[in-house]
């Protein structure tokens, strides 16, 4: 562009240029011919007043008559003995200066064309170290060298191409610093998953040689070993179904369905699955459920708030109180779940959302996925998670489903 806007600046001082000399030119012929004709007219006049007895046609016919050599010498020579010499002739002056305007305009122009010659000259050079240095920026990109900085001020085309090319490589940048983190994440959750399966099949294969070598083991204890097998394997297998969860969810794809469903009526489903657990442990529920309804995938929503309630339940002792509540706003829908456990360590409650993690108050059980699943669940259908506690007195977590 900015090439571009050289060439027509360029044009046009040099028409400008040229216009202005044609105009010069014919100005000083229009003054020649003005003067030929004045010194003309005011000759014949003096002939027509001093010899008034010649005839308009002789001087007509003595100015229309052919030059003469020897004419024009002898008044040449009558011009000389009175003092007139060429120097001396108006109409000589402004053809000289006729012939100096044309000598000085083609200079003027032959120096303006060799300034624009010049100037697009060194604005090639320019252009060609700014082409080198894309050049090699681009091949720095291609040695995934993403530190360079090429953002400038200018306006033309190459300055723009060098600003986007730093916009590319900040973005590449950036998605290398994420490869990074998820090549990091991705050793860490390796190595958390080969921890967590590890530990139960090592209690397995334990039990089993115990059972295989120990052919006098009482019916008690070896069914009492078939039972903690069958536990381990039920949490193998809890495991393994909420990473593909998880995993499913990280690649993107699932795909959530968008659905009008009441949410107290999920609620409602949720504690039933878990009536056996609450039973168990005497906790009584107490409810102030909205009948109110929102939009999202109902069998993934039931996960995430099954495993929330799971939470409270583990982490709740007998015989206390687990609270729900629903409350509808023109902006979100809250639901909070509020149990009177042990509460979770400041330290702790930071991190109480992230796979694997497992604090103090954790069960022996725990692997420390459902809460982690729960959120990602939640957050995909645009709602918030969010966790407050107090120890000795409880933990509350409080979700907000916005229109979605």
């Amino acid at each position: 562009m900015k090439n571009i806007k050289f060439v027509i600046i360029a044009l046009i001082c040099l028409c400008i240029a040229i216009i202005s000399n044609c105009i010069i030119i014919n100005y000083i012929n229009n003054e020649m011919i003005q003067t030929y004709n004045s010194k003309i007219y005011n000759f014949i006049g003096i002939i027509k007043e001093k010899y008034p007895e010649i005839s308009d046609e002789e001087l007509i016919s003595v100015l229309n008559e052919k030059n003469d050599e020897i004419k024009i010498e002898n008044g040449k020579d009558i011009a000389e003995n009175y003092g007139i010499e060429d120097n001396d002739s108006a109409i000589l002056k402004l053809e000289e200066m006729k012939n100096d305007t044309i000598i000085y305009s083609s200079i003027v122009m032959g120096i303006l064309i060799l300034i624009i010659i010049l100037i697009w000259i060194i604005n090639s050079i320019i252009q060609k170290r700014k082409i080198e240095g894309i050049t090699k920026y681009i091949k720095e990109i291609n040695n995934k060298n993403y530190e360079l900085k090429i953002n400038e001020n200018a306006e033309d085309y190459l300055s723009n191409l060098r600003n986007e090319l730093y916009k590319i490589t900040l973005m590449l940048k950036e998605d290398a610093e994420n490869s990074k983190k998820d090549k990091r994440f991705l050793a860490k959750s390796l190595s958390d998953i080969s921890h967590q399966i590890k530990t139960p099949l090592t209690s397995i294969s334990i039990m089993l040689d115990e059972i295989k070598e120990n052919e006098k083991m009482d019916e008690e204890t070896k069914r009492r070993f078939i039972f903690e097998i069958s536990r381990q394997v039920e949490q193998i297998s809890f495991l393994t179904i909420a990473l593909l969860k998880l995993s499913k969810l990280d690649s993107g794809t699932v795909e959530f369905e968008k659905n009008k469903y009441r949410l107290d009526e999920l609620i409602e489903e949720v504690l039933k699955n878990l009536e056996i657990p609450i039973e168990i442990k005497n906790i009584k529920v107490e409810k102030v459920l909205e009948k109110t309804y929102i939009i999202g995938d109902y069998k993934w929503t039931l996960e995430a708030i099954n495993n929330i309630i799971k939470n409270c339940i583990e982490h709740t002792p007998d015989n206390k109180k687990i609270f729900i509540s629903i409350r509808k706003t023109n902006i979100y829908t809250e639901l909070i779940i509020k149990d009177e456990g042990e509460g979770i360590d400041e330290k702790d409650l930071k991190h109480i959302f992230e796979r694997f993690y497992k604090g103090k108050n954790s069960s022996e059980n725990s692997f420390g996925i459902g809460l982690a699943l729960s959120k990602t669940i939640l957050e995909k259908q645009n709602a918030t998670i969010s966790c407050f506690s107090i120890i000795n007195e409880g933990t509350t977590f409080k979700i907000y489903f916005y229109e979605n």
